[in-house]
């Protein structure tokens, strides 16, 4: 335990055997009589991507005219209950959407890449650049938004950036087009020949996050004893508790709570898979739930808990594969994810589109409402990060890029105001928005973003 006589440090952590604890924001972080603007305790802003696939039904002629992604109105008064957004009401202050953005770095080039488009659209979305069509190693697009910005603002976190995702993913070999499967299941570029793995178990994320088990085979030990990682630092924590006043002692009892719920569930999930009962997704690991639900909330709660200890401060998240055949029963859809994405423009199918887009946003405010419940600093979390959400496509029908859906959550450190529709004028590159949001998180030296042809005014009432 890393702690000095009158203060703790950020980077505190607490260790037990083959475990290390990160610590959320405390009060003890702060030297006495130190405004928290002029010391090392205040957090960096925290990026978090969201890719969603197949593009949306508010992204067609009909969508469009009927108001099934975007509001009508521009501006601070906008309607959502008409939207696939209207999920995001309850906490539309820190909303900004930003409508009527194109990706044209996802379209066909070339007379070869006519039809490509689920194959090669992903590696797109936080590149904003044009992949190379090829099925082997030599692969290029661009770098990722995220790992530009956790280059210069996630070196000093245990973990400079994770990448996440929900459905299977496999790098290598080919798809479909003459495309690497890189193109279709990477969203984060290291370079743009370097496309970094995602996790889909949320027991490898848990055990990236707090360094659980020095090998594989101590892991495995810990699980067999069914023990949790808070066992090992018990004493740590005990000690930490005698120097941190009430309010402190009370944070770090809740972040405690927090991890070992986010274990329990873990663990529960991996018993009920090794019961022998039928699973829907039987090859899928072992920490992975049948419920689409339940995968996509576990893994906001671990994105929130390294977010909040700041043991990363990045995080790109792929919700679901291009041309996914999964069904989403909740939305009283049974149409496959991709086969309800091809809805002919008939208005009964782009209607049960939209379901399926509005139960995806409506998984996203249980990840807001959790980051605005978290302290941090003189604000909460979500004060204190900015969210993307989006997909490169367009209209699904006709595989363009055109009036793609997005929105930003999080007034990233007090740059954004929030609660605002913004819609941009025709033809306007996606790439537009990230420029302006490498501003707003203090990404000076980025000038130019794929095919970006200026910035657009994230604050802007209109």
């Amino acid at each position: 335990m890393i702690i000095t006589k009158r203060h703790l440090s950020r980077r505190t952590v607490l260790k037990g055997m083959g475990v290390t604890v990160a610590l959320p924001f405390l009060e003890a972080m702060t030297p006495a009589a130190t405004a928290l603007a002029n010391t090392a305790a205040k957090g960096k802003v925290r990026f978090v991507a969201i890719e969603m696939v197949h593009g949306a039904a508010g992204s067609t002629t009909y969508g469009a005219k009927n108001n099934l992604w975007a509001p009508a109105a521009v501006g601070r008064s906008f309607d959502l209950s008409p939207t696939s957004l209207a999920p995001l009401d309850p906490v539309r202050e820190y909303v900004t959407i930003v409508s009527n953005t194109d990706v044209r770095m996802a379209e066909a080039f070339t007379t070869p890449e006519i039809g490509g488009d689920h194959f090669r659209a992903s590696s797109v979305f936080l590149t904003q650049a044009h992949p190379k069509q090829t099925m082997g190693s030599d692969l290029f697009v661009g770098t990722s938004f995220d790992q530009i910005y956790a280059r210069q603002f996630g070196q000093d976190t245990p973990i400079p950036s994770m990448q996440l995702c929900i459905e299977a993913v496999d790098h290598s070999g080919g798809c479909e087009y003459n495309y690497s499967c890189a193109y279709t299941d990477a969203i984060s570029w290291a370079s743009p020949n370097e496309p970094l793995p995602m996790l889909r178990d949320p027991r490898a994320v848990f055990d990236a996050m707090f360094g659980v088990g020095a090998t594989p085979e101590d892991r495995a030990r810990r699980r067999r004893e069914d023990r949790s990682i808070l066992d090992t630092i018990v004493s740590s924590i005990d000690r930490l508790k005698t120097q941190l006043g009430a309010a402190d002692r009370a944070r770090l009892a809740d972040y405690m709570d927090d991890v070992r719920e986010i274990e329990r569930r873990i663990q529960n999930i991996e018993a009920l898979n090794r019961s022998g009962e039928h699973r829907e997704l039987p090859t899928a690991p072992m920490g992975v739930p049948d419920s689409f639900e339940e995968h996509v909330k576990i893994m906001f709660d671990l994105q929130a808990v390294a977010l909040s200890s700041e043991i990363t401060r990045v995080f790109a998240f792929k919700m679901s594969r291009d041309v996914s055949g999964r069904v989403f029963p909740s939305t009283g859809v049974t149409t496959g994810f991709h086969n309800a994405s091809h809805h002919n423009e008939r208005p009964e199918r782009i209607l049960d589109f939209a379901k399926i887009n509005t139960y995806h946003v409506s998984l996203v405010p249980y990840f807001l409402e959790r980051l605005k419940r978290t302290p941090d600093g003189d604000g909460n979390l979500l004060d204190n990060t900015l969210i993307v959400y989006g997909s490169p496509m367009g209209n699904p029908n006709l595989h363009n890029h055109k009036r793609c859906p997005l929105f930003i959550a999080g007034k990233a450190g007090g740059q954004l105001k929030g609660g605002l529709h913004l819609k941009a004028s025709d033809g306007t590159p996606m790439a537009n928005v990230f420029l302006a949001m490498a501003q707003k998180l203090g990404m000076n030296d980025v000038k130019s973003f794929g095919d970006s042809t200026g910035e657009v005014d994230l604050n802007n009432v209109g």
